[in-house]
């Protein structure tokens, strides 16, 4: 039992980092960015890159592979997601391209086998007779305090002022003088950051190989939608819900059942209750 909450409650955490980057970019834009995967997936490649290859310091490495794909956001929605972003169908398809684009750059340039991305802290814990990777605690930590620190800079910052103003109406918020391009930036390199920073994360107990954005993108999907689009607490929220189902799954059936599990909530909340746990528009 003791095992079940701790394993669901890392699971939770590293969906809860996917899933409020993908609702934020939505609840601010209005953009369904199906390119959320690949900034987990260059996180974690950029981490084993620069500690494996060009043996930088590890939280050197990941530091810059945060940075690196945040920018990486930043000039995607600039320069791809702008231009299209009247129209949600041509914004789907153009994220989905960058996903493909980076998947197939990632193969030519790291070959289809399996990587593993170092881990911060290599030794177990027993916690209640339970071993525990030193890697997941972590990861469990680290997630609480970006996720917190995320609602903290949103809630008590004017940047996060400027966030929420232009997420509850942003034609209003425009009269009112906020930038709202250098917001729409801002919030797409926040979301690329969390992502890449889950990615590492994960990366030293999940697989790293260059199609592990789908699985993250579908995930992250199903929590906002039974979260609610653009609700960060409902985000958070459906990431414990999630998570901890998908462990109770694996320990009580089988490991193979768990992808099962999003995609039947994700139909089963579409048709209940379409807007979702927390459905409302943009409810930081």
């Amino acid at each position: 039992m003791l095992e079940i909450l701790i394993v669901g409650a890392v699971s939770s955490a590293i969906y809860a980092m996917l899933a409020v980057g993908f609702t934020l970019i939505f609840g601010v834009a209005r953009v369904l960015n199906l390119a959320h995967g690949s900034f987990y997936a260059l996180g974690a490649y950029g981490t084993y890159f620069l500690s494996s290859t060009l043996k930088w310091p590890l939280l050197v490495a990941a530091l810059t592979s945060v940075a690196v794909v945040a920018l990486f956001g930043v000039a995607v929605e600039r320069v791809l997601v702008r231009p299209m972003r009247h129209s949600q169908l041509a914004v789907l398809m153009i994220t989905l391209a960058v996903a493909l684009v980076v998947e197939q750059a990632l193969f030519l340039t790291f070959g289809s086998e399996y990587r593993n991305v170092p881990a911060f802290v290599d030794t177990k814990f027993t916690i209640g007779g339970v071993d525990v990777g030193g890697a997941r605690l972590l990861a469990l930590g680290v997630c609480m305090v970006l996720i917190g620190a995320l609602w903290l800079f949103i809630q008590h910052t004017r940047l996060g002022s400027a966030i929420l103003a232009i997420s509850q109406d942003a034609q209003a918020a425009q009269y009112m003088g906020i930038p709202s391009d250098r917001i729409f930036s801002l919030v797409m390199a926040i979301s690329a950051a969390l992502a890449a920073a889950a990615g590492i994360l994960a990366g030293p107990f999940l697989t790293v190989q260059p199609t592990m954005w789908l699985l993250p993108i579908v995930k992250a999907f199903a929590i906002v939608v039974v979260g609610g689009l653009g609700s960060i607490p409902g985000s958070i929220v459906a990431a414990l819900m999630l998570g901890y189902a998908e462990t109770i799954v694996a320990y009580g059936i089988s490991t193979s059942w768990t992808e099962i599990v999003s995609v039947l909530a994700t139909l089963l909340m579409l048709v209940v209750r379409p807007a979702g746990i927390f459905g409302r528009r943009a409810a930081f």
